[in-house]
């Protein structure tokens, strides 16, 4: 039910005030949207993730808007105002509605008819209270108008300046409608929540955690990475492990202790939080474990790859010389490189607030550089060598000869190394 007040709470009018002042809403492209649907006699209200984040003193990214204007009535609307319009998601009420080359997704008002699982049927409704009732937790379910002026049924705003991510209504509910949120649960608990998980919460995730195999394992996967990457993950994966909910989502049991540990490692190179990079560390102990779990996730040949590389322990050894660290940087790469170093001081005795090898070894990409290989196939075919294998074969001689002589950079030294093996090539 509607809460019943005389007027806007203190928090509501600060909350208003920030909102009103918040970019993303003053903007002439965002305002522009507003204007075509109110012109139709349509009110409008953004919602969701931008309100959120707003009120949060966070980044608001996409920007969300409710109406109870039917879909085919917001096509005609934006067009006539001369914004960009296109039918992304028309059965399910939604029209990406381009305004200054910036996408809005605005959503007609919606109540669920039915639920599935994985999506729902829905009518539309010009209930607001209706619509905010269908949505997942309470702090998404706050919205406000073009000037910033709260409206909040569900008092998520209560909830979002506790920290408190709290599901709407049942939790059972709104989990069967589709288990995705059993994910997100855990995922905004890492990301918003404070203090201890919602008790309520947590026992509808538990008993119901089975229904994530009904899921798409992409669907899954890009969830589970934007959780190992939030500021709380280390407390959230530990109630997933406790609950066994790792289990069913990776297929194996989490590292809790190699996860925190290659988490404070990027914290204190300040290096960004690496999402494959903290998969790995969470549920991969080998490189034919890595590609199971990004089998089991769908992930992409490269960040199978990454996985593979961040997996594989038999690399840990090279981070001890110098000489090892400066082919492995050429063969793989900066990037694997450091998901390759990461992981074998996370794997090593040495704590992650010591110095030593280590340390070096993460530094050396901002000393030294290994380059590209000083020649190509049309150098040696410059050198009268007829393309063919033999040009391969010069090339990985002289790679060779690069490698294990330091990477040397001396443009004498290189002409007459090459010239030397394209003569005994040519025997």
């Amino acid at each position: 039910m509607a809460k019943k007040k005389t007027g806007p709470t203190k928090t509501e009018v600060a909350a208003s005030k920030a909102l009103a002042r918040a970019p993303w809403l003053k903007a002439p492209r965002c305002q522009a949207v507003f204007d075509a649907l109110e012109a139709g006699g349509h009110p409008a209200r953004a919602v969701g993730g931008a309100v959120r984040n707003t009120l949060m003193g966070l980044e608001a990214a996409d920007v969300d808007i409710a109406t109870p204007a039917l879909p085919q009535t917001v096509m005609r609307l934006c067009r006539a105002a001369g914004l960009g319009v296109h039918a992304t998601g028309l059965e399910h009420g939604t029209i990406t509605v381009v305004s200054g080359h910036s996408p809005y997704e605005v959503t007609t008002l919606r109540r669920d008819v039915e639920t599935h699982g994985r999506h729902a049927t829905v009518a539309y409704t010009e209930d607001w209270e209706e619509d905010a009732s269908r949505r997942d937790f309470t702090m998404n379910a706050i919205y406000c108008d073009r000037h910033g002026t709260i409206y909040d049924p569900l008092d998520g705003l209560s909830d979002l300046m506790v920290g408190h991510v709290r599901f709407i209504g049942s939790a059972v509910e709104r989990i069967r409608e589709d288990y995705l949120r059993i994910l997100r649960f855990f995922r905004f608990f890492a990301t918003y929540g404070k203090g201890n998980i919602d008790p309520d919460g947590l026992q509808a995730c538990l008993e119901e955690r089975q229904g994530l195999s009904q899921l798409s394992a992409e669907r899954v996967g890009a969830e589970l990475l934007k959780l190992v990457i939030a500021p709380r993950a280390r407390d959230a994966l530990e109630v997933m492990a406790a609950t066994g909910i790792d289990r069913i989502v990776t297929g194996h049991r989490s590292d809790l202790a190699l996860f925190e540990k290659v988490a404070a490692l990027q914290t204190r190179f300040a290096l960004p939080p690496d999402p494959l990079l903290r998969l790995a560390a969470l549920a991969t102990q080998s490189a034919e474990n890595a590609r199971a779990v990004a089998s089991r996730l769908r992930l992409s040949n490269a960040q199978t790859k990454l996985l593979e590389v961040a997996a594989d322990e038999k690399t840990d050894a090279q981070f001890e010389d110098e000489y090892l660290q400066r082919i492995a940087l050429y063969r793989f790469g900066e990037e694997a490189y450091q998901v390759q170093c990461l992981m074998a001081w996370a794997r090593s005795k040495t704590p992650a607030d010591k110095d030593g090898h280590y340390r070096k070894a993460i530094e050396l990409p901002a000393r030294w550089l290994p380059g590209s290989l000083p020649f190509k196939g049309s150098d040696i075919i410059s050198r009268g060598v007829p393309p063919g294998p033999i040009v391969g074969k010069v090339l990985r001689r002289f790679e060779e000869w690069w490698i294990e002589a330091g990477f040397p950079r001396d443009p004498t030294l290189l002409e007459a190394q090459l010239t030397q093996i394209v003569d005994a090539a040519r025997l």
